[in-house]
């Protein structure tokens, strides 16, 4: 997600979260507060009417028309039921609206528990104890707040609407502030999409923000492209020079072998001259391979062209027999009836040649019986692959994945000569055809390379 997209998220969220829990809170409290004050207001009536009972107590067969006549502080949709010390009903109010618990909110009054309230639907209902200085009573009444509630509602739509209006604004703000801030980041962004490392000569990045991280964050980040910079220079110079320097003398050590090979007649010399020219032959190939890298590394193009993968490797096999003449190559196709378009693609031979005799020559080393398979497997109308096995003590599983590091050798490789840079190198040539290289070992005793190519 971007960064402006978070901002807008987090910020506008949060406000008009915190808007409507305000919003709520106010409402919550209005609506305790508008049930604690009917109540009270219930029990100014209760103690009102008291005082009209005990002012016309005289006149017992009119009290409850002549209670009635008093409606100043009537409510609406009301009833009240009041007793004596007794517990007997000597009043209650005209109005048919019934109180269904009355008996039992009269018997869970007593002088110790005073005050009883309680709601049904939206009526308030509450029963009280009362003492003044003659005699003592208790009164039940039940009546609806319809001014009350007619507040809370408007208090309700006003909040929505103080809420949605809240919400409006946040979103507005929030979109301005989140394009102001993500701004310098966002050229930030654009800017470093641009570079090039390759390139010597990179410009430094700008930003217009006058925000001092920022503006520290861009000068640490220049110095460390430069520093970055520079030492990719070094090495695609270091590398262009060691192999420049070494192919000279290896092209002579070459040539006065191969003029020696001339001069001798003792078979066996001939032979060790052989195969002293194959390996520095190989050596000059390797210097190859690296100039190859070093200039695809360096946004160079390089040449590729079309060309059989099983022939390649069916010149590999020749030139190791050379110098293993007792190991044994075996090559199997699957299907055994394979187009030749199923087999040819599209790379820079020399480097695919070196990345495969990397890999054979890995078999011939951990090979315990002087014997490899190699499998085309063309049963993939969208990929080639090619299965490079031999029989031999596998690595373990927790070193499977430092393989194709640099340096890495396995606790199998212990008695073997090497610096632990072929299969770095074969990886890397295969990242740069879009191919891939995994390594396996399905059986105790048996090591498998697999290389696939994209045939598209």
């Amino acid at each position: 997600m971007k960064i402006r997209n978070k901002i807008l998220l987090y910020f506008s969220t949060t406000t008009i979260a915190l808007t409507i829990l305000s919003s709520l809170v106010i409402y919550f409290l209005f609506s305790e507060y508008r049930q604690e004050e009917f109540q009270q207001r219930q029990k100014e009536k209760i103690k009102y009417t008291l005082g009209l009972i005990a002012e016309y107590k005289d006149l017992t067969e009119n009290l409850t028309a002549i209670m009635d006549k008093h409606t100043i502080h009537d409510f609406y949709d009301e009833k009240m039921l009041i007793y004596d010390k007794h517990k007997t009903l000597i009043y209650q109010s005209v109005d048919d609206l019934p109180i269904n618990n009355a008996d039992n909110l009269l018997n869970s009054l007593s002088p110790a528990k005073q005050w009883v309230e309680t709601k049904e639907d939206k009526y308030d209902i509450i029963a009280v104890y009362i003492q003044n200085e003659e005699n003592h009573f208790y009164a039940i009444s039940k009546a609806y707040d319809a001014f009350g509630y007619t507040k809370l509602a408007f208090l309700r739509n006003v909040l929505i609407a103080i809420t949605a209006i809240i919400s409006i604004i946040v979103l507005l703000v929030t979109v301005f502030l989140s394009k102001r801030i993500a701004k310098p980041i966002t050229e930030i962004a654009e800017q470093l999409g641009k570079l090039d490392i390759a390139n010597e000569s990179i410009e430094e990045l700008q930003v217009t923000s006058k925000s001092f991280e920022l503006k520290y964050l861009i000068t640490r980040f220049n110095q460390l492209i430069q520093r970055t910079n520079e030492a990719f220079a070094f090495q695609k110079h270091t590398i262009h020079h060691i192999s420049h320097q070494l192919k000279t003398p290896v092209a002579v050590l070459v040539s006065e072998l191969e003029r020696i090979e001339k001069k001798t007649d003792s078979i066996e010399l001939k032979t060790a001259i052989e195969t002293q020219i194959v390996k520095t032959k190989s050596l000059g190939n390797i210097i190859n391979t690296l100039l190859e890298i070093s200039k695809i590394e360096s946004a160079k193009q390089t040449t590729k062209q079309t060309f059989r993968i099983d022939e390649l490797i069916f010149d590999i096999i020749a030139e190791l027999n050379i110098i293993y003449p007792d190991f044994k190559f075996e090559v199997n196709y699957t299907p055994k009836q394979v187009s030749e378009t199923k087999l040819a693609i599209k790379a820079n031979e020399p480097l695919i040649k070196q990345a495969f005799l990397n890999i054979l020559t890995n078999c011939i080393t951990y090979s315990d019986n002087a014997k490899a398979e190699i499998l085309f497997d063309c049963s993939d109308s969208e990929k080639l692959i090619v299965f490079a096995s031999n029989s031999g003590i596998p690595i373990s599983i927790e070193e499977e994945k430092f393989l194709f590091n640099h340096f890495f050798r396995g606790q199998n490789s212990q008695s073997k000569t090497g610096f632990g840079l072929g299969l770095v190198l074969v990886k890397r040539i295969f990242e740069m055809h879009n191919a891939k290289i995994a390594y396996s070992s399905p059986d105790t005793n048996l090591n498998i390379f697999e290389t696939s190519f994209p045939l598209s």
